[in-house]
């Protein structure tokens, strides 16, 4: 795990283009009121790009007290820290849903959901992911600070590998996929 900070991760990205590092987002500089402007979008992006073990949450919702008009026996409320649904039901048994807007709705009295989760302490990612998140950050900031966009650029071919790599680290603590059998994969065998 790593001991950084959403701070250090865009103090760091600024670096890397060449500039001074940031204390805090309220230290009155350009450079910290534009990562501090950033830094939110690009999160939450970094995290919606990949069902990072990190920011992996399972919960069971309870239907809302209002139900749908019509199709779906109750609606359930997406949690607030919500970025992206990975599952909806426990595993091989997946109910009929649908989403719409902030909401599931379903016939279930129960819905149990992985989701992926708007994780703001760094301190818990790991270390391959808090370097995609430096150099996609320093990607965001490159052309703001710098005002090259062959440094934009480049700082985004970085970004782009580097997470490709962390991707692949954070796969690798999983254990691999197995999918059900099919009719015709049995048949074949």
């Amino acid at each position: 795990m790593s001991t950084s900070s959403a701070v250090s991760i865009c103090s760091n990205a600024l670096q890397r283009l060449g500039s001074k590092p940031i204390t805090s987002f309220e230290d009155g500089t350009v450079h910290a009121g534009l990562a501090a402007n950033l830094w939110p979008g690009v999160r939450d992006a970094l995290l919606r790009s990949h069902p990072w073990n990190c920011a992996t949450k399972r919960v069971i919702l309870a239907p809302a007290a209002e139900p749908p008009a019509f199709d779906y026996s109750h609606k359930f409320m997406l949690p607030g820290d919500w970025l992206k649904t990975l599952q909806v039901g426990k595993r091989g048994m997946v109910p009929s849903f649908q989403v719409e807007g902030r909401c599931i709705l379903s016939s279930t009295t129960q819905l149990p959901l992985v989701y992926i989760f708007r994780n703001e302490n760094t301190a818990t990612w790991d270390d391959s992911l808090v370097n995609a998140a430096t150099l996609a950050m320093a990607a965001a900031m490159a052309y703001p600070v710098t005002a090259s966009a062959s440094m934009r650029d480049s700082m985004l071919q970085e970004a782009q590998f580097e997470l490709k790599r962390a991707k692949a680290d954070d796969g690798q603590d999983s254990p691999p996929e197995e999918f059900e059998a099919s009719g015709l994969m049995r048949a074949r065998f």
